[in-house]
């Protein structure tokens, strides 16, 4: 998962995605305009296994994450090989990490390890098929990127809002959903055939709220806002602390 390269950046003219658009508009009488992308809402699911007291969420690389980490890190200024305060000098970059020629003027660089753009997320999907409900594209969801078997009448309802407001104004439908080890049929992973590589991972419910909150491991709100609302919701039920 963390091997990426041969990284090039190029105009997007075409997405089956998103569309970029520019809207121009009156608003009390000041004349406005606006940049704006054109996406699908989408669902997200919150999976509670209870077999293993455990939340079921995502891994993967997120080209996205990726590439506004590469140009944060672009504007700040470079760093010269200063002394520790043991003395030591600053240990070069591995060569397996220094990368290709950055663009927009810059004739060297090194692109970061790929692990920036590595984002842990609720299990997630876009809304593309006309024909399914919000519900059995969830299930759908998690049957391909976590491998549960999940009928569509265990799928509960959380809530719906807005994502990306300044940007998108796309909506997500955030579901939950319990499961047990006997529900797991797959090793999940996602579907290859759609360039999806995703990897499984379980966290304890009783260490759910630190690791929300651990900034070292990067996520999305969804997981941040899920956990919350578990603790508010259902872990009574469970008589397990979270950690809040």
């Amino acid at each position: 998962m963390e091997e990426i390269n041969n990284i090039e950046v190029i105009p997007c003219t075409q997405s089956d995605y998103l569309k970029p658009l520019r809207v121009h508009y009156n608003q009390n009488g000041t004349k406005k305009t606006w940049d704006f992308v054109q996406t699908h809402d989408s669902v997200s699911v919150l999976i509670f296994n209870t077999t293993s007291h455990c939340f079921i969420l995502v891994k993967q690389f997120r080209p996205a994450v990726y590439m506004s980490e590469w140009e944060r890190i672009k504007r700040q200024p470079p760093k010269s090989a200063e002394k520790t305060g043991e003395g030591s000098t600053e240990a070069a970059a591995p060569e397996s990490e220094q990368g290709q020629s950055a663009s927009e003027g810059q004739s060297s660089s090194q692109w970061p390890p790929a692990s920036t753009g590595i984002t842990y997320e609720l299990c997630a999907g876009l809304v593309d098929k006309p024909d399914l409900s919000l519900e059995e594209i969830a299930r759908q969801e998690v049957l391909e990127e976590c491998g549960y078997d999940v009928p569509v009448s265990k799928l509960k309802k959380i809530t719906s809002y807005r994502s990306g407001v300044g940007v998108t104004g796309a909506k997500q439908t955030m579901f939950y959903a319990e499961v047990s080890d006997d529900n797991c049929v797959s090793a999940g992973g996602g579907e290859p055939q759609e360039g999806e590589l995703i990897e499984v991972v379980k966290v304890p419910l009783h260490e759910a709220m630190t690791f929300a909150y651990d900034e070292r491991l990067p996520k999305t709100m969804g997981v941040l806002f899920s956990f919350i609302w578990f603790h508010n919701n259902m872990s009574p039920k469970y008589k397990i602390s979270t950690n809040v």
